[in-house]
């Protein structure tokens, strides 16, 4: 079972490196992320590291499990291998609020028939954003996804 994430900001957006392969990688990937942003760079990074080797190679779906505990997450975003590898270090961004249980029967089947996006890659510099608007509700997931989506390399870039 994998450890609960604690002593977090409620504020900060939640890293979870699953790659240990690139060190140079995984340290280009946080001096992004700490980062001022906002339009004139007038936002300090708030970010929590989970930089545990308990996590190497754990999967989505593994991931999602395990901080669905944790009631105030809607996103985490993951440095996988594909993150160190690619050149625009892109993080793998999951949605992890779970599926209302008291559905409406056809939204559901609308749901099963094309199921909403559960992931997509965004550059560390939209991190902020991307949480940012989820914790406060002004945007949806598959917004990001969408507009991620419309990327050549199917990357989100900053808004």
């Amino acid at each position: 079972m994998l450890p609960a994430i604690v002593r977090r900001d409620e504020f900060a957006a939640v890293v979870i490196r699953t790659d240990y392969t690139d060190e140079p990688a995984w340290q280009a990937v946080v001096a992004d992320l700490m980062q001022s942003w906002g339009e004139d760079g007038e936002f300090e990074a708030r970010v929590h590291l989970v930089d545990d080797p308990v996590w190497a190679g754990v999967a989505p779906d593994e991931i999602r499990t395990a901080v669905s505990r944790d009631e105030t997450l809607s996103v985490v975003f993951v440095v996988d291998r594909v993150t160190v590898q690619s050149f625009q270090r892109a993080l793998l961004a999951l949605d992890v609020w779970g599926e209302e249980e008291d559905l409406d029967p056809m939204y559901y089947q609308e749901l099963i028939d094309s199921p909403l996006p559960r992931e997509f890659r965004t550059c560390p510099a939209a991190v902020h954003d991307v949480h940012a608007n989820l914790s406060l509700g002004n945007l949806y997931f598959e917004e990001f996804a969408e507009a991620a989506s419309l990327d050549p390399e199917g990357v989100l870039m900053p808004l």
